[in-house]
Formats: structure tokens, sequence, C-alpha cells
């Protein structure tokens, strides 16, 4: 597999959310609007792809009977970094994703990716892999942060969409929202991918 494909696997092909279920937690908590989307997938794709580098560089020097606990230590030491980041820098930001900024340490993307390509590639296919696999995590919440900030306020990014006449669907900002506007999208995801296989 070349780099490209490695690449290109995480983004589409194996996409985390909309066909390996992955890090659904976060997923269907903070896409009530569209900046929550975006920083969470960019905050995910930064941890994801400093972590695959430090594991990848160190991977003939972790012990297999302690891998996974020096994963997460590794992976850890990255959300650290992010939170105090966006903490001193993007702080509305920070306030609006709360506890699941610290929760990407657990977040099941990041340690599979660890576990399944980081601890068994090189530098640069685990640094592609990271940025395939955290820029399809990113695509995939901040589509579904649009559907649901558009239906449920009847604005993207903050900016009002639909007129004064939208009366909006609150549901949809609301975690039932979430699972049904989740759902719809793999929904139509998996009819997409089978009709271009026919």
């Amino acid at each position: 597999m070349n780099n490209f494909d490695v690449f290109k696997n995480g983004f589409l092909k194996e996409n985390p959310i909309f066909v390996q279920l992955l890090g659904m937690c976060s997923a269907l908590a903070i896409t009530t609007s569209a900046f929550n989307g975006i920083g969470m997938g960019l905050a995910v794709t930064a941890v994801l792809v400093g972590s695959n580098v430090v594991i990848s560089l160190l991977r003939k020097v972790i012990p297999d009977e302690v891998r996974i606990p020096a994963f997460i230590i590794i992976i850890a030491t990255f959300v650290t970094i992010i939170d105090l980041l966006m903490h001193a820098y993007i702080f509305d930001l920070y306030k609006a994703l709360g506890v699941f900024i610290p929760l990407i340490v657990v977040n099941c993307l990041i340690l599979g990716r660890a576990e399944s390509f980081a601890s068994k590639n090189g530098l640069m296919p685990s640094v592609l892999d990271g940025v395939g696999m955290g820029l399809g995590f990113t695509f995939a919440i901040t589509v579904l942060s649009i559907i649901r900030e558009l239906i449920g306020n009847g604005t993207i990014f903050g900016f009002q969409i639909l007129g004064e006449w939208y009366q909006p669907v609150l549901i949809f900002v609301q975690p039932p929202g979430a699972f049904i506007a989740l759902g719809l999208l793999i929904g139509l995801v998996n009819f997409l991918t089978r009709k271009k296989k026919a």
C-alpha cells in the first residue's frame, strides 16, 4: 500500500465515524454547532498525528507486555498539551467542549490506530495514517455538526442561513437528534458505497 492509499483509507474507505463507528461519544455529544465539530476534530487530529509519530518511533523499544499502558501515557501527554493550548488560546471553544477534551485519551480511534498501525509501521506511513484518520474524523463530525446546527437553529457557524420564517427543530440540538442525524448519514454513506460497488 502506497502513502496516498494510507491517507485515503482514513479519509474515505475506513472513515472513523461513517464506516468504523469509532469515537462516537464525542461525535454525538459535542456536534451541536459547526465550531464545536471542527474544533474537536482538529484536536483529535493533532493528538492522533502526535501519538502516531512517537509510537512509530518507539515501536521497537516498547516491550509488548506494557505496550497498551505506554500508548496511553503517550496519548495522554498529547491530550494534555492540546488541553492546555486550547485553555490558553481558544478559551470559548475550550469551555464549549468541556470534559470531552480530556476524554480524547480514551477515544478508541486513537488507541486503535496506535495498536493496529503506528506500532507496526514506519514514521511516514504513521504520519499519513494519523492525518488521514484525523481529517476523516474531522470531516465526519463537521458534517454532522452542520446538519444539526442548521436543522436545530437555522444557522451554520453561527450565521443565520434560514430566514425568520424557519421554526427550528429543537430535537436536533439535543442527544436524540445526534443519533437521528448520524444514523441518516451512515445510511447515506452505505447507500452510496453499495451503489458505487454495483
